[in-house]
């Protein structure tokens, strides 16, 4: 059953580009030209910064957090083993969480375009934000502080894209 998940799942994010064009082509009878426009750039935006995030698990994050997770031990009598569906499961948990987390500035730049947050908020609250953004990588990070650091850097330099972006958009 693994082999077969793993199959759809990668199906599925090879054949991501094709499932949002025809979304699209499905939609824009119903937009204004403008907002055909706008949301091209703004799926564009959300799929680049979706690969990103899940280049950034595949090829950074995932194989320190399973070099760490597989020498882990609490002793020495207690040997830990790695099964297929553990690894897979969170291989693929890892990298779609990674994913979904890259899109802070888009939800930065929607919050912006609707008056709810503005980029002298985002600034005036920088030191709150990167606690936070600590806290939510080390929720989603094996506890290693190596993983940790890997997840709070890429989530900082998000936040300060974010910044700039809602005061694009003001």
């Amino acid at each position: 059953m693994t082999h077969i998940s793993t199959s759809c799942y990668l199906a599925l994010l090879c054949a991501s580009p094709w499932v949002v064009y025809e979304l699209f082509r499905f939609i824009s009878p119903a937009l204004y030209e403008n907002e055909r426009r706008y949301s091209v750039q703004v799926a564009v935006i959300i799929y680049v910064l979706f690969v990103l995030g899940v280049l950034m698990s595949y090829f950074v994050l995932f194989p320190i957090s399973f070099r760490f997770l597989g020498t882990y031990s609490v002793a020495q009598r207690v040997v830990s083993t790695i099964t297929l569906d553990s690894y897979v499961s969170t291989f693929i948990s890892l990298t779609l969480i990674m994913g979904v987390v890259f899109q802070l500035p888009v939800v930065a730049f929607f919050l912006g375009k609707m008056g709810i947050i503005t980029h002298q908020l985002l600034a005036r609250y920088r030191r709150h934000a990167f606690v936070a953004l600590t806290v939510i990588a080390a929720a989603i990070t094996p506890p290693d502080l190596m993983t940790l650091v890997l997840v709070t850097i890429p989530l900082y330099l998000l936040y300060e894209l974010s910044i700039r972006v809602v005061k694009w958009v003001e």
